[in-house]
């Protein structure tokens, strides 16, 4: 995705005097007689000045940086937004602690972190933790979390007796840890946001996805929530590239296991498009994708934002019907997962690059949401 140059007017655009600048006489209005000099702080640019920079390969207030659960993806990034990852030294102690260096200078400067919280999950969690409480000591202006991939999104509510709610506690752990701001691709649960203190920006990876649908022209399409949580993904899919919509009743008996019951809608004689954030063990996808051909489904699709991708799902897709699935890279595929032709990768990286300039220079991300 290419990112569009952003126009801000300049100083004398703004001050040419017009019907609004003129006195009740006629005259043109100035500065008060009576009125105290305005007094503006030394070094300090008015907003509309410091964001004219339109290449951040020139801002030497920004940052990115760069953990190293997907270091590719923070590396595109840097490339669509003209900026290099900054230098840092990440290494572990023999029994796993993680050890964090800044080898270059970021006070003052607005910073921005990527790194999602995929496997091992706990592992790249810490080294976040540990990557935003080096750059609060090492007096950053503002820290920005990228995370494309939300760790523990899953248990967001007390939905048994006696279980945790890990959204809440991640949320804490990393406000807690210095993040000024946090910037999510996909949460499992939009409600997720309310749980930070902190500005949060939460981007959908459809209009990439939708994208590549639209090129791909299927007739006859129908798209697939497996789901009754996912309707309102499902919807919105539906509603860009013009389909109807089905629904896949689904019961879950235990973690990570999905006994599918019936289809809600017709998909008889149809390219059907199952929408959804997560593949994990792909046991809920292939249960999905028999229920749908046993409905009399022509062919079967599916796409996903986030790629888990744990235990058997590799070979659970590589043998069954399903003609391709279509995910993003913020999780880097295992290599199993790069060799299996039904699986296609699309990139993020220039929306989370847009959305980076967009926050850096506070302006509006809302246009990346269509």
């Amino acid at each position: 995705m290419e990112v569009e140059a952003l126009t801000v007017p300049t100083l004398e655009d703004k001050q040419q005097p017009g019907a609004d600048d003129e006195r009740s006489d006629g005259s043109l209005k100035g500065p008060n007689p009576g009125a105290a000099p305005e007094i503006k702080p030394q070094g300090v640019k008015p907003a509309a000045e410091r964001k004219r920079t339109r290449n951040l390969s020139e801002d030497k207030r920004f940052k990115l940086f760069s953990g190293s659960a997907n270091r590719p993806l923070t590396e595109e990034i840097g490339r669509h937004i003209g900026v290099p990852v900054g230098e840092s030294k990440i290494q572990r102690f023999a029994d796993g602690e993680v050890y964090f260096q800044l080898l270059e200078n970021v006070r003052g400067v607005d910073v921005f972190v990527v790194q999602p919280t995929c496997y091992p999950v706990d592992q790249h969690l810490v080294e976040l933790l540990v990557m935003i409480d080096a750059l609060k000591r090492a007096s950053a202006a503002r820290i920005t979390v990228v995370v494309p991939y939300y760790g523990y999104a899953r248990q967001d509510r007390k939905d048994r007796p006696r279980v945790a709610i890990s959204a809440k506690l991640i949320a804490d752990l990393l406000t807690t840890a210095g993040a000024n701001r946090a910037l999510f691709v996909d949460l499992h649960a939009a409600q997720i946001q309310g749980f930070f203190n902190i500005p949060v920006d939460h981007l959908f990876a459809s209009p990439v996805l939708v994208s590549y649908f639209r090129e791909l022209k299927l007739p006859n399409l129908t798209v697939v929530s497996p789901d009754a949580g996912g309707v309102e993904r499902a919807r919105f899919f539906a509603q860009k590239v013009g389909a109807p919509l089905a629904i896949v009743d689904k019961r879950r008996t235990e973690i990570n296991v999905a006994e599918v019951m019936n289809v809600v809608g017709d998909v008889k004689g149809k390219n059907c498009l199952i929408i959804d954030d997560i593949i994990d063990t792909a046991g809920t996808l292939v249960k999905t994708v028999d229920a749908l051909y046993d409905a009399g489904a022509a062919a079967v699709y599916a796409c996903a934002s986030h790629a888990v991708l744990s235990g058997p799902a590799i070979e659970r897709i590589a043998a069954s019907r399903i003609v391709e699935v279509v995910v993003t890279n913020t999780i880097p595929l295992r290599e199993a997962a790069q060799k299996l032709p039904k699986i296609k990768v699309l990139s993020i990286a220039g929306l989370l690059g847009a959305a980076i300039e967009s926050i850096h220079m506070e302006t509006s991300v809302s246009t990346l949401f269509s």
